[in-house]
């Protein structure tokens, strides 16, 4: 996939990370009908890209994503009927679980604003670094609909715990880059001008470990989630003895008993 050429949001490789950024800064990076669905495609496509390691979601102009396009997306939902309604609601979150199932870790690099379902994006993924200046708000409830969108209210309590989710659900306010921090929503802080260095810097530390494995534990750490700790031991067994068959393993026990550093392969 490292040649793709997507219509609707920019992408570019560096390395075997992807970098993805919508490409409307005056407007704060809109989601559309149509980003929205080849984002969701892309990310489905991802899981059988073997040139593709780990995904970034930069910033563009500033900000990171405001959300739905008012005029493209908001207006038109209001003249939709309930099968139709359903028809998107069902596609929106369809993003959301091809984020967590394409099998790359995927980083969100957050400046400026990420509301509505530009936070979902951050939500969805796996690390997120941010600016100090970002903020952060699932609104949903300022528009008059529910916080439960897109996966909110299982996902954002199991990040920064039930009330802090709660609170920013009822009261769609921001969540600042400094609570984000202290919340554990985002693992680092880094200057605007730093922001997207640090975020591929860290993808590349992933991808140089096995790639292979860190697939198998993006997918354990989000099946886990309804599992008993029984089942959780047990699929662990299961997927570690694949791990175990891989060469990436025996690569590592081949380094440390020459006392060199592995070069995994992701095979």
């Amino acid at each position: 996939m490292a040649g793709l050429k997507p219509q609707h949001f920019l992408w570019h490789m560096d390395g075997d990370v992807a970098v993805i950024r919508l490409n409307n800064p005056a407007r704060k990076n809109p989601l559309t009908f149509d980003s929205y669905a080849e984002l969701r495609d892309t990310f489905r496509d991802l899981v059988y890209a073997d040139d593709v390691h780990a995904v970034v979601f930069a910033p563009n102009g500033g900000n990171f994503c405001s959300g739905g396009d008012v005029h493209d997306i908001i207006g038109p939902l209001v003249a939709m009927d309930m099968v139709d309604l359903l028809k998107f609601t069902r596609m929106t979150g369809d993003l959301v679980k091809a984020i967590m199932g394409c099998t790359k870790p995927v980083i969100s690099a957050v400046d400026g604003v990420a509301v509505g379902a530009g936070a979902i994006i951050t939500m969805a993924s796996d690390l997120r670094l941010a600016t100090p200046e970002a903020k952060c708000a699932f609104l949903f409830n300022r528009v008059g609909l529910a916080g439960c969108d897109m996966g909110a209210c299982a996902i954002l309590p199991r990040i920064i715990g039930q009330g802090r989710a709660a609170e920013l659900l009822y009261l769609g306010r921001s969540m600042s880059a400094d609570e984000g921090l202290a919340w554990g929503y985002y693992n680092a802080l880094h200057s605007a001008d730093e922001l997207e260095a640090a975020a591929l810097k860290l993808a590349h530390k992933i991808t140089a470990g096995p790639t292979f494995a860190n697939g198998i534990t993006k997918t354990q750490l989000n099946h886990e989630w309804n599992m008993t700790p029984d089942q959780a031991i047990e699929a662990e067994a299961q997927a570690q003895a694949i791990c175990m068959q891989t060469e990436d393993f025996v690569r590592a026990y081949k380094a440390f008993v020459a006392k060199e550093r592995p070069e995994f392969e992701g095979n």
